[in-house]
């Protein structure tokens, strides 16, 4: 199986774009990983917030194929703790898919024909960090759940 994170827009400042590649080449040694940045839609800063989500929306769904498993990354999402997490990806890792995929939205979220379409949502933390931050959060994480199902020291409990 193949796991791919999927951005809307650059990611700035450039120590977060550092960060992202470092967890992304780690990553990359558990299972075939890849960064995806999805660009904003043209002009979207002149949209009202519905627009912009239906716009961004639209993107993700076209770049879906029908058997992927999309979760997003969003506030009202189910939590876990990084061990919990790290079962849960095993899980997901053990089914008969192609590609899991995880979305961390734009400022505004998802549109809901992009929340029909997904299987789960998952929420970081009930605190709300920046669209940015959540991507380097979440690689963070991933990583810590490779590294946790490998018995690998990088997670002290």
């Amino acid at each position: 199986m193949k796991v791919e994170c999927w951005f809307i827009g650059k990611t700035a400042p450039a120590y977060l774009e550092s960060g992202l590649s470092d967890y992304a080449a780690r990553i990359g040694k558990y299972v075939p990983f890849q960064m995806v940045v999805l660009p904003e839609p043209k002009d979207s800063g002149r949209y009202p917030p519905e627009k912009r989500l239906l716009r961004e929306g639209e993107q993700i769904l076209q770049k879906l194929d029908r058997g992927d498993v999309l979760i997003l990354l969003d506030e009202r999402g189910k939590s876990f703790s990084s061990s919990a997490f790290a079962g849960h990806l095993e899980k997901e890792l053990n089914r008969s898919v192609r590609k899991l995929i995880f979305v961390a939205g734009g400022s505004f979220g998802f549109s809901q024909p992009v929340y029909d379409r997904a299987e789960q949502r998952l929420s970081l933390s009930p605190m709300t960090f920046s669209h940015q931050m959540v991507r380097l959060f979440f690689l963070e994480q991933l990583y810590r759940a490779f590294t946790l199902l490998r018995n690998e020291p990088y997670h002290h409990s």
